[in-house]
């Protein structure tokens, strides 16, 4: 009798160890974490200094690694200088796409590198009085000089970190506002808005570093 109980033991503990060794199996391994540079994003409008703005936004998605038409599978947009979310509600400007998903942001001190996790607690979403990227000179992502060169320039030192639309993380530097991103760009020869900038996207769920 004790080597028949012997023997349904072991048959059952076979068993569980098969199945313990097909959930290890089958746990999903991570992906990579992604990172590329956008070269010269073209993201125009109209109106502005003083009248009203309007024109498409050139919305992007990090997941599909470019710039998408689609109403809903985006996670930022881009027009002249302002960057907006999909999360949240419309500002109200002309053109504005609808927020369809959960994106929000905010901006880091630092540079891509020292930028190695996400803090949830800073993320704002786009509201009726304001984007989470604020706008204007010294605000947001950019510097405005002013006569008489009049350049727009990235601010030094500030990295956008965003929530997408379904909940995962990328971080943002932008590198240019001018056409083929030159080095000492020229406001009244370099054409404008050509986004150039570098991310990190983060395509696994739950996971708040980009190491």
């Amino acid at each position: 009798m004790n080597t028949i109980k012997s023997i349904k033991f072991l048959a059952i503990l076979a068993v569980f160890i098969g199945f313990t060794s097909c959930d290890d199996d089958d746990s999903t391994p991570l992906l990579d974490i992604e990172t590329q540079t956008i070269a010269n994003l073209h993201a125009p409008q109209s109106g502005g200094q003083g009248q009203p703005v309007s024109g498409a936004f050139a919305k992007f998605s990090f997941s599909a690694e470019t710039t998408t038409t689609s109403d809903t599978d985006w996670d930022i947009a881009f027009r002249g200088t302002s960057i907006i979310v999909n999360g949240g509600v419309s500002l109200g400007t002309a053109d504005e796409p609808s927020r369809t998903g959960d994106a929000a942001a905010y901006i880091a001190n630092g540079t891509m590198a020292s930028v190695t996790d996400v803090d949830t607690t800073l993320f704002v979403q786009d509201s009726d009085t304001g984007y989470a990227i604020a706008t204007g000179s010294g605000n947001g992502w950019y510097t405005y000089a002013g006569p008489p060169s009049h350049l727009i320039t990235p601010t030094p030192g500030k990295i956008l970190v965003f929530k997408t639309r379904d909940g995962k993380y990328a971080k943002v530097e932008i590198l240019s506002y001018y056409e083929n991103a030159p080095a000492n760009p020229d406001a009244f020869v370099d054409a404008t808005p050509y986004f150039t900038f570098n991310y990190v996207y983060q395509p696994n769920a739950g996971e708040m570093t980009f190491e």
